[in-house]
């Protein structure tokens, strides 16, 4: 059909600020009448959508969902804090993280918007959202998490939703090691400085090399012998990874206790043994881009 070429798309979009789809969309419901399918963009909220985006997002939401051995988290953005409170928002984005976990092809906001809920593609939900809400709507970045074998996903999403957290535990499942996994997730969300890993294994060379450069400069300013600089270097690489390694850190909720007694405790209460596979933590902004 004549009426719905690139063409005539291109030129409904530049009229109305609608996006591309929309305008394909309404153009074959107007059999090709351009001023017919602008009239439809507008009686559906549509028209000027398009023109929102770009518009910068730094408000939104960060959702979570939970299936078993499997969890997912979403970040969504918009751009007052007014419409990230909103049920239509926050469920977009509850909507968003079902999908995520419930498809391991989901590998960012990309193939997250090439999917489809209800039978409606994600990018099409933006779009309508855009035209409802009346702001720009990013999806900013998603993550999900697996267990192999017995094991779960757990995750915690702090009071605003503009903190969450997943976390996966391997080694035994049941109501223990639900709870252990929220006071974990918890406990990432809250502690000071933030995980940088879950073992020592995880964190980089190059930032231990970093760090060490920075403590032998404190120590030589300092005055330090050279003879014991090392020492003093290596003492403090110590003290920087048992604040950063999840599992050598002190459990928020019992400071006297490290997350690793934490985990033999709670694998003890389930029967078994608790291992941390892997954890995600999203805090709002954090993304960057608009």
């Amino acid at each position: 059909m004549a009426g719905t070429s690139a063409a005539a798309v291109k030129a409904l979009r530049e009229q109305t600020g609608a996006g591309m789809m929309d305008c394909k969309r309404v153009l074959q419901d107007a059999d090709g009448d351009a001023e017919k399918a602008a009239e439809l963009l507008r009686e559906r909220g549509l028209a000027k959508a398009g023109k929102r985006e770009g518009r910068a997002t730094s408000e939104g939401v960060i959702a979570i969902a939970l299936a078993g051995s499997e969890g997912g988290m979403v970040e969504l953005g918009c751009e007052t804090d007014f419409v990230a409170r909103t049920d239509a928002f926050v469920a977009l984005a509850e909507s968003m993280a079902a999908v995520v976990v419930a498809d391991a092809g989901v590998d960012g906001p990309d193939t997250l918007l090439a999917r489809e809920a209800d039978g409606e593609k994600l990018a099409d939900r933006v779009i309508a959202a855009i035209a409802a809400l009346g702001e720009n709507v990013v999806v900013k970045r998603t993550a999900r998490l697996s267990v192999n074998g017995d094991g779960l996903v757990g995750g915690y999403v702090h009071a605003g939703a503009k903190l969450g957290v997943l976390v996966a535990l391997e080694g035994c499942t049941g109501d223990a090691v639900e709870k252990a996994a929220k006071d974990l997730a918890m406990h990432v969300a809250a502690a000071d400085p933030s995980p940088a890993a879950v073992g020592r294994q995880g964190i980089s060379e190059a930032l231990l090399d970093s760090e060490r450069k920075i403590y032998r400069k404190q120590a030589e300013q300092e005055g330090k012998p050279e003879k014991v600089i090392d020492r003093i270097v290596e003492g403090k690489v110590n003290k920087f990874l048992a604040d950063v390694v999840l599992t050598e850190q002190a459990f928020v909720k019992d400071p006297n206790c490290s997350i690793q007694e934490f985990l033999a405790a709670a694998g003890k209460e389930a029967g078994g043994e608790l291992k941390v596979v892997a954890f995600e933590r999203f805090k709002l902004g954090e993304a960057g881009g608009e």
